[in-house]
């Protein structure tokens, strides 16, 4: 047999962790071993890993920062419910139509990241970090003044309640600034966990692509890069709407696990949460992304079982995220980390 290359081998590891991880839940949610406020994490931990894996494509992968990122979630989230609505009577099962209505979400994500990625991705650094910001922004302002129904004479849309109109038996799906009201919950952590499994699929593949080595071309040398012949604005607007519409999925399944959405929720402060698990996780490690996203995210509320220091939770949330950093700039722990590594292949290889 053919052994496995070093990127086959950490995908694999990549799927083994959060197949394990499942199982291990699942297992204590039977047995009772998990306290409700946990198990209400699941989902929402979920959506922000493939969040965080989304992400980690464009700033990690692609080298370019978006801070944009909820912009994205919040498209999917609203226009995932809209569908979920719309679609009720069509497909009364609950699973089939929350898979439609997370396709209709990572369309609609994808759109989005078209319609931002076009112009915008000529620019650099800086200043592609601002207009995404500029972006999630605009979103969030024009869905708070969106109103979306339907009723016996069709599907209904107006920018503001003056021009909104629905009969006596219409149901209102958006109401602008109250968001999206009366949801029927359809999320299930077992479609948090294929999702994920799908994102890992999407990202891992691409990466391990010519494309995707094409797309890391650019990030390490872009001038060498078009010297080449490489095509800038299509690798990076493959990233970038990949990147979007996986993005666009996790909002849908975000918005279909809630009675209520509004749209204040997807606002800059989830975009920066999102990078700083990026970050912390490592840019470009899809597995530190999981790590980071998935204990970040119920670190808080998990400290909120200790009666004793609850109170001071998000000081010691805090002070774990600048130790997490302080260690990973560390160059003496790199330096231990890079003599360990090679030992283990060589006692590997020696066996």
């Amino acid at each position: 047999m053919k052994k496995l290359n070093k990127n086959s081998l950490d995908g694999f590891i990549n799927y083994g962790i959060v197949i394990v991880a499942f199982a291990v839940i699942q297992t204590a949610v039977g047995m009772g071993k998990m306290s409700n406020i946990l198990q209400s994490l699941l989902v929402p931990a979920c959506c922000y890993i493939v969040m965080a894996v989304s992400l980690n494509l464009t700033v990690g992968i692609l080298g370019e920062l978006s801070l944009g990122h909820a912009g994205f979630m919040s498209l999917g989230a609203f226009a995932g419910i809209t569908a979920s609505v719309l679609l009720q009577s069509a497909i009364p099962v609950g699973p089939l139509r929350l898979a439609v209505s997370m396709l209709v979400g990572a369309a609609f994500g994808a759109l989005g990241g078209v319609i931002v990625g076009v112009p915008v991705l000529r620019l650099q650094g800086d200043y592609l970090a601002i207009v995404t910001l500029a972006f999630g922004q605009i979103i969030q302002n024009i869905i708070m003044v969106l109103y979306v129904g339907v009723d016996e004479n069709g599907f209904h849309m107006a920018a503001g309640s003056e021009q909104f109109h629905l009969s006596a038996g219409g149901t209102a799906i958006i109401k602008g600034p109250m968001g999206a009201v009366g949801v029927t919950k359809l999320a299930s952590f077992t479609a948090g966990f294929v999702l994920i499994l799908i994102t890992l699929l999407v990202v891992q593949n691409l990466v391990n692509s010519r494309s995707g080595r094409a797309i890391m071309a650019l990030r390490d040398n872009r001038i060498a890069a078009e010297s080449v012949g490489i095509n800038v604005t299509k690798y990076k607007l493959m990233a970038f709407v990949t990147s979007a519409a996986l993005a666009g999925a996790a909002g849908a399944l975000w918005g279909l696990n809630y009675s209520s959405t509004v749209a204040s929720k997807f606002n800059f402060n989830t975009s920066i949460l999102v990078l700083v698990f990026v970050v912390l996780g490592g840019l470009g490690s899809i597995r530190g992304s999981i790590i980071a996203a998935a204990l970040l995210y119920v670190l808080p509320d998990l400290l909120r079982q200790f009666g004793d220091i609850s109170d001071y939770r998000m000081l010691i949330y805090a002070i774990i995220l600048i130790l997490v950093m302080l260690a990973t700039n560390n160059d003496r722990l790199k330096d231990l980390v890079g003599r360990v590594i090679p030992k283990r292949k060589g006692a590997a290889s020696n066996g």
